[in-house]
């Protein structure tokens, strides 16, 4: 994304959020009006939106301008879900005695988590601080992350972003603790980021769950094939959101409790209510059936069916249904995400996915090596998975060194596309280490591409004495190097690179001057001579140039993911590199700020 569509970006968020602080939740009428805010179904349409205590501050626009409204999991032939009339006790029963009986098995008021504070992971855990949004108005955050549109171009900025949303975080001012983690939960699932999605919204306790939190927990165990997560929410689940999925759990929940006669009873009430019917109810029998004394003995049939929506995907998933190759192979970015992070998938099946995850920031290279790795005991030895992994294996312990360069040209000449070539950088970067420095015949240029995937700096940096000086990988190492060295515009200039477009040079530029490599007048100097205004100022510069000056990284990060909404790195500017590096160091991560301008070179 080019900067003035980040700068309009920003504005429209900016109108958004003053618009939400002067009349949220009204209509043309000033009157209020409940709004959908539910997590991406994603685009699925249902009958009416669910009621929620406040709108979302707006749809989120896609690149083509074209407005969304995100929904909840789709069950097609749902109709407006009736409000279940209360049945009378057979003897009134006192109000008090009630909450007494709910006290005994709610959580007592020392042991709850703040809501003040929420997120699974913390520094310890290699997350970020609780202040990494700092005192930022929440609203203008909330909007930011519904907003976003996934993917986002650079591994590292994803890394780096999902490391910020899973955070123990400080709730940021004028939102609610639960809403706000609704919000990271929701950005994670856009990305892919099922397990961490899962995680945020377990951070909460189920006494300060908000119905929007409501509606993500229901993705996140469908994004994650976990239905049974949804038992102990299942109770409050409908009354907070009337969704459909949660007359269905209750079903679900009551077969996986061991309740067959239950399961079926409610299970039939929703099919005659017209709550669902089809392969969607049928998937619902499916894992109700799977309980202890399940007798439910359900065929899925796939016929007529043309698009795997989340909740079909993760009640297939849950009850290792079979899905066609056709509606696989339709699946959306994140939804093949989260396919590679399912322990439960044959390791095969998870490998056709992981290239995809690794090269969203997903996967790391070590979990992709251990997923190879997995494949050699299996039993058809002629999967092409198979062989890739047989490949990895000689690169990691061949004979001798010249047989493991082999299998790593092998490993890397393979691939036709750019993301694909990119995903075997990130599978060999460990492989790649254990070459000795100076070995005969090495590809120098990709074994540093290779190593610097991962992060690992200082092994690259052992081949400094033999990248040739001007070629790509001297370049690379000169981005990535700890130590500041200063440089001068004719280091630029000299730099030849391996693309006659000239982007490459315009981005190590860039990469240089957000690092503090190059002295004021040599940056002055490189932007005049490469035309790259790098001084132009707009609503996204300013935001982002501020959040890195208050050492506000987790803000740094989201606003580097709205810089980097395009799904080719030619699409990114290098003055949106030159400020996203430059905020990144400010906000003290000169590692990922390193890592994100040598990624610019590798995949350019």
């Amino acid at each position: 994304m080019r900067i003035s569509r980040a700068s309009a970006f920003l504005a429209g968020i900016a109108l958004a959020v003053l618009g939400t602080s002067v009349a949220l939740g009204q209509d043309s009428r000033g009157q209020q009006r409940p709004e959908s805010i539910l997590p991406p179904g994603f685009n699925d349409p249902v009958a009416t939106p669910a009621p929620a205590p406040a709108p979302s501050a707006g749809p989120r626009p896609t690149p083509g301008g074209t407005v969304i409204t995100p929904v909840a999991p789709a069950i097609d032939g749902a109709p407006p879900a009736p409000t279940p009339s209360a049945t009378p006790s057979a003897a009134p029963v006192d109000p008090s005695v009630q909450a007494a009986q709910r006290a005994r098995y709610e959580i007592p008021p020392y042991a709850r988590r703040s809501i003040d504070l929420l997120g699974p992971a913390g520094p310890a855990d290699g997350a970020l601080g609780p202040n990494a949004f700092g005192r930022t108005d929440g609203q203008f955050l909330e909007v930011l992350m519904r907003r976003l549109d996934t993917p986002i171009t650079s591994r590292w900025v994803a890394i780096g972003l999902r490391r910020a949303l899973a955070s123990r975080l400080v709730t940021p001012p004028h939102v609610n603790g639960a809403d706000f983690a609704a919000e990271r939960a929701w950005l994670l699932l856009r990305m892919g980021e099922s397990v961490a999605a899962r995680d945020v919204v377990q951070s909460v306790d189920t006494v300060d769950y908000t119905p929007k939190l409501y509606q993500m927990a229901m993705q996140a165990a469908l994004a994650t094939a976990d239905p049974a997560g949804l038992c102990a929410l299942v109770d409050n689940g409908f009354e907070q959101t009337h969704e459909p999925g949660w007359v269905l759990a209750r079903g679900m929940c009551a077969g996986l409790a061991g309740q067959p006669a239950r399961a079926s009873q409610l299970l039939d009430s929703a099919r005659k209510g017209g709550v669902a019917g089809g392969i969607d109810l049928m998937l619902a029998q499916k894992v109700a059936g799977r309980g202890a004394g399940g007798r439910q003995a359900v065929t899925i049939e796939w016929d007529g069916v043309d698009r795997l929506t989340p909740w079909r995907y993760g009640l297939a998933m849950a009850s290792n249904v079979e899905i066609p190759g056709p509606l696989l192979d339709g699946l959306r970015p994140e939804m093949r995400s989260w396919r590679a992070l399912v322990p439960g998938l044959p390791a095969p099946v998870r490998a056709r996915v992981a290239d995809a995850a690794a090269v969203r920031g997903v996967l790391s290279s070590s979990a992709l090596v251990d997923l190879y790795g997995s494949l050699l005991g299996e039993d058809d030895q002629s999967l092409a998975e198979v062989g890739i992994a047989r490949d990895l294996a000689s690169a990691f312990n061949g004979a001798d060194t010249g047989t493991r360069l082999d299998s790593l040209k092998q490993l890397w000449d393979e691939p036709r596309t750019a993301d694909g070539k990119y995903a075997r950088l990130i599978l060999t970067a460990r492989a790649a280490a254990r070459i000795p420095a100076g070995a005969s015949d090495a590809d120098v240029d990709r074994l540093v591409a290779a190593m610097l995937t991962a992060g690992l700096d200082l092994q690259a940096l052992r081949w400094r004495t033999q990248a040739s000086r001007g070629g790509d990988a001297w370049a690379m190492l000169t981005l990535a190097d700890p130590v500041r060295t200063s440089y001068s515009y004719s280091d630029v200039s000299g730099y030849a690179g391996s693309d006659p477009t000239g982007r490459k040079r315009q981005m190590f530029f860039a990469g240089l001057a957000g690092l503090g490599r190059l002295p004021a007048a040599e940056i002055e100097k490189g932007a005049r001579a490469l035309d790259i205004r790098i001084g132009d100022q707009n609503a996204w510069t300013r935001a982002i140039g501020r959040a890195g000056l208050a050492r506000q990284p987790g803000t740094v990060l989201l606003l580097a993911g709205v810089g980097m909404q395009t799904p080719l790195w030619q699409g990114v500017s290098p003055t949106a590199l030159f400020h996203i590096v430059a905020s990144l160091r400010a906000a003290g991560m000169e590692g990922e700020a390193r890592m994100i301008a040598v990624e610019a070179m590798t995949r350019l």
